[in-house]
């Protein structure tokens, strides 16, 4: 199952009585915006109890196309990581 930016205002809507759907979407809205633009800007993003997203600098490297065995130059480029705080990992893996 995917969790949906949809998903996320309902979820916020339901569990905040006193929220309308519209300050529910304005929210999530508005936290994705703060997080998109902090990764744009190359800083890494916080959040406690969840973990941090890294802006990493990719070189350019060679490679090839898998299906025809061609090589071909890969640009040097901007990547997103993500490694969960300690706390998500322990919550995550009870569930094994």
């Amino acid at each position: 199952m995917t969790l949906t930016k949809a998903d996320l205002v309902q979820q916020v809507y339901k569990k905040h009585e006193g929220l309308t759907k519209s300050q529910a979407t304005a929210s999530v809205e508005t936290l994705l915006r703060l997080s998109k633009d902090t990764l744009i800007e190359g800083s890494d993003l916080l959040l406690s109890g969840f973990g941090k997203f890294n802006v990493k600098d990719k070189k350019e490297r060679r490679g090839r196309n898998p299906q025809t065995g061609e090589q071909l130059d890969l640009g040097a480029r901007r990547v997103v990581t993500f490694k969960p705080s300690g706390i998500l990992r322990d919550r995550i893996n009870q569930g094994e």
